[in-house]
């Protein structure tokens, strides 16, 4: 690896994205390498789609290009605008698509599991894919960062332009309609059978 390189490689996002500004073509392969995985991956867990899920983090690594002429550092992170972008794409694409059932995304089956735990696993997780679409755009995203995403409290309030508090309200209201729209499932759910019953 040759110097100039292996010291791109300790530079932060922003003094990356001056580079790029510059015409730096590795500090772009560096930015895209560091960022693009978790925007996919962030997008996928709101679209469930695959393809689109690929389109929306590529218009996100876009628009950082074309906004890095004039990046000012220290008013934002990258990784929290790529998510605040990212987040907004995909909110757009789940509008234009209400009519397109959930049932529609790939479920990962465990083959250890006999059939009628798979059933009932697939269904659970139909189920919560379902209760999340169904809730309000701002609570789904901020349940999305925090539980998949892994985001701190402050992080999320960046990502959705919005305070701490509203974070937190945002979040306890998305899991009490969780709770309330899953309810059945563990009412539904028989118990494991003993040798003796």
């Amino acid at each position: 690896m040759d110097m100039a390189l292996d010291q791109e490689n300790t530079l932060n996002d922003a003094s990356l994205l001056a580079l790029y500004a510059t015409g730096d073509q590795r500090a772009a392969r560096l930015l895209t390498a560091r960022h693009l995985p978790r925007v996919f991956a962030h997008a996928y867990r709101l679209l469930q789609d695959h393809a689109e899920a690929e389109d929306v983090a590529q218009e996100a690594m876009l628009k950082l290009w074309k906004i890095a002429p004039k990046w000012r550092e220290g008013e934002a992170k990258i990784s929290t605008w790529l998510y605040r972008v990212t987040a907004n794409a995909a909110t757009d694409r789940l509008r234009k698509r209400r009519t397109t059932s959930l049932e529609m995304a790939p479920e990962q089956v465990d083959d250890s599991l006999s059939v009628e735990d798979s059933m009932i696993e697939n269904d659970q997780s139909r189920a919560v894919h379902s209760a999340m679409a169904d809730l309000p755009e701002r609570q789904r995203n901020a349940l999305q960062l925090r539980h998949f995403e892994e985001l701190s409290n402050p992080e999320i309030a960046s990502v959705l332009e919005t305070s701490v508090e509203a974070v937190e309200s945002l979040l306890g209201r998305a899991r009490r309609a969780l709770a309330g729209k899953l309810s059945h499932l563990n009412r539904t759910r028989k118990p494991k059978q003993g040798a003796n019953t």
